[in-house]
């Protein structure tokens, strides 16, 4: 590529995530400074922003997610493009393609495994050619996960002499809301798989995003209450492990199999101990599944909308942000036994505060650290490994211990 105008470019810039990570990013102190502008579909709105934000100088680009030309434009004119436009299965495939064909660096916030897997079948070669490094999932889904496994093998093989062969995460606890764009792309997965019932059968399938091990082995899933005799804890299922544990495992075939071609990962919410964490562990489980059968009736879906559910542009107020929090933990065993458990402790609410953070510290990796230059469809962990780890843990309020 000639000299980029930018180094980078939000687009999507007014939505609820966008408009937290452009705060972000108007505070980071960077050396040399960041060249960034911010994209979208409505010039007043990015106006409004742009003002909101006290950076009269910052650069506006208008485009759509549907023009093409004008994506193309934008790809050429910065390094890297940061897409925060969901639900992105509806709105995100022209910006990987113009991203992917033009050489420029990519990363989002998707937890849409459905949609990363045909962003990879469609525009891989392309990637690989034109050396554009696509990341994505790198908010609450997925990095948490993903580098919280890399933290833990690491230690593993320090501590222990060996890798783990299996991890387990457990959300200990967590505080939080939803934003109308997460409920968005919820529910218009659930839309696609009734369109398409043969979706479901991809969508349970822990290797979806990753090549199949010579011998695949059956990875764990909580999805009931389940005593953990490890923990000590019952665990219910966690809605997000379903995207988080395809991403380990592509991590982990990316990495030429350093966790071992046997290597099992499973996540789940851990809801307490004895009769109190038992009760607690049916009720998320209930709430769960109500929520995606509902999800997947019009006239209930409409009421769910309507009534309970955040509208598209809303979400957790700034102070809920700042009160929020998250804490992870990995429980591991190695082929001869040893256990290693880790902490991964986030202190904003984790869908939002905390993935602004983390969404704006990966672009920066991508910018400034020194990386593999290979193009291709990368994750969190394969591509962005300790330097983000270091980042998150200087930058982002993310703090990551071992448990004695």
């Amino acid at each position: 590529m000639e000299e980029a105008n930018y180094d980078l470019i939000v687009f999507g810039a007014t939505s609820f995530v966008g408009k937290l990570l452009c705060r972000y990013l108007s505070q980071v102190e960077e050396t040399p400074p960041l060249r960034w502008a911010m994209a979208g579909r409505s010039q007043q709105k990015l106006d409004a922003l742009r003002g909101e934000l006290g950076q009269p100088d910052l650069d506006i680009l208008v485009a759509d997610a549907a023009d093409e030309a004008a994506l193309l434009a934008l790809c050429r004119s910065t390094r890297l493009v940061v897409s925060t436009v969901g639900p992105y299965a509806l709105y995100g495939e022209t910006l990987v393609k113009c991203c992917a064909s033009s050489g420029t660096d990519y990363c989002d916030l998707t937890g849409e495994a459905q949609w990363i897997a045909r962003m990879i079948e469609r525009y891989q070669a392309q990637a690989r050619e034109s050396g554009a490094r696509m990341v994505h999932c790198c908010g609450f889904d997925s990095i948490p996960s993903d580098l919280g496994v890399l933290y833990t093998q690491q230690h593993a093989l320090h501590r222990l002499g060996e890798y783990c062969n299996e991890i387990s995460m457990q959300v200990v606890s967590a505080k939080g809301g939803f934003s109308g764009g997460t409920v968005a792309s919820l529910m218009n997965l659930i839309n696609e798989v009734r369109r398409n019932p043969s979706l479901k059968k991809k969508m349970i399938d822990p290797y979806l995003l990753s090549e199949r091990p010579a011998t695949p082995v059956r990875q764990p899933y909580v999805s009931g209450p389940t005593f953990d005799p490890v923990s000590g804890k019952w665990l219910a299922p966690f809605m997000m492990a379903a995207i988080n544990s395809k991403i380990v495992l592509r991590s982990n075939a990316l990495l030429d199999y350093r966790y071992r071609e046997d290597f099992r990962y499973s996540e789940a919410m851990a809801t307490g101990r004895g009769l109190k964490g038992r009760m607690s562990a049916w009720t998320v489980t209930g709430s769960l599944a109500g929520m995606m059968i509902g999800g997947g009736f019009p006239p209930t879906r409409w009421l769910m909308n309507r009534f309970l559910l955040p509208a598209p542009g809303e979400g957790p107020s700034p102070k809920q942000q700042e009160e929020g929090y998250f804490k992870l933990r990995f429980y591991g065993v190695t082929p001869s036994g040893q256990r290693i458990a880790t902490e991964f402790y986030g202190d904003r609410d984790p869908g939002y505060g905390a993935t602004a953070r983390m969404l704006g510290q990966a672009a920066l990796c991508l910018l400034r650290d020194d990386l593999n230059t290979a193009g291709d469809f990368w994750t969190p962990a394969s591509l962005l490994g300790n330097a983000l780890l270091d980042r998150l843990q200087k930058h982002a309020g993310i703090q990551l211990r071992i448990l004695d």
